[in-house]
């Protein structure tokens, strides 16, 4: 069976994002290891060339790669890749993109999002609705469900993943209220590379606290249990993100060929810790916005 390929880029090395939709290509080298023309991929969303800047940071496949941009055109983009692994690290195909610095003012619900909308309303239970930043967001998807005769039958979870998200999170629920059934999606990979590292455990809890008291149920995601799913053997700090994840109403859990392990010990984590965490109740500071 084919192999999927990788870019191996390194630090000081030029990557060009492209607006164009074509497949990546590696960089072409000459004899002596001097680069002929740079690694090259492309964007999904070419809205993003009206809004980043030069000398901001671009960060590839949740924040393992980072780069600068150094140079932009309408159909271009050139980035010098400040941080990889010292033996280069590998970009795959289907890695986000993600520009923590840039004010993206884009709709989260495309074009293609609402032709897409037409069939999930026939054939689905719940529509989840990814990069919400605003309000409007929120009552752009609610309108379009209301067109497709649709607002009453079908399920909403909102992925908060930007700190623009958390920063309008009250905005984003209420809005989102004036339908029955929604839930909130803590997306911790994304929203750790665009909050910091050093904020994302203070904002996943206050993500918690205010859906708890708004009552929508929350889902716990990204990278739960990954290394006994992908490798077979959890890590200890996975363990204890596990226990902390009592305080959502789901956990999700990505696929790997030791799923079924991973499922087994998940369940018997909760089942075990879920009485302590019902007697403890902290007593909890003022929330404190992005």
């Amino acid at each position: 069976p084919p192999i999927a390929q990788y870019l191996l880029l390194r630090t000081g090395d030029d990557l060009v994002i492209s607006k164009k939709d074509q497949l990546g290509q590696p960089a072409v080298l000459d004899e002596d290891g001097n680069p002929l023309t740079n690694a090259t991929i492309s964007c999904q969303l070419p809205e993003i060339f009206d809004f980043v800047k030069q000398g901001e940071v671009v960060l590839f496949n949740d924040g393992k790669i980072e780069g600068v941009i150094k140079e932009v055109t309408s159909d271009e983009l050139r980035v010098t890749i400040t941080r990889a692994k010292e033996a280069g690290s590998k970009l795959r195909a289907e890695k986000g993109i993600n520009f923590p610095q840039t004010t993206l003012a884009l709709r989260s619900l495309t074009d293609k999002d609402k032709n897409d909308l037409a069939f999930v309303v026939k054939h689905a239970d719940i529509v989840n609705a990814s990069f919400v930043n605003s309000k409007q967001d929120v009552q752009d998807l609610l309108d379009e469900l209301t067109r497709l005769e649709a607002l009453e039958d079908i399920n909403m979870i909102l992925k908060i993943e930007t700190r623009a998200a958390f920063a309008n999170l009250k905005e984003i629920l209420l809005t989102a209220m004036q339908t029955k059934y929604i839930g909130v999606m803590i997306a911790r990979g994304d929203l750790a590379v665009e909050a910091g590292w050093d904020d994302i455990g203070r904002i996943q809890e206050e993500i918690l606290l205010m859906c708890n008291a708004a009552h929508v149920p929350v889902i716990w995601a990204t990278q739960v249990l990954e290394n006994l799913s992908k490798k077979g053997l959890p890590s200890r700090a996975e363990i204890t993100d596990v226990v902390s994840s009592l305080q959502s109403d789901c956990v999700m859990l990505n696929k790997g060929p030791y799923i079924n392990d991973t499922l087994k010990l998940l369940n018997r984590i909760l089942g075990k810790m879920e009485s302590y965490q019902e007697k403890n109740e902290s007593m909890l500071p003022k929330l404190v916005k992005a």
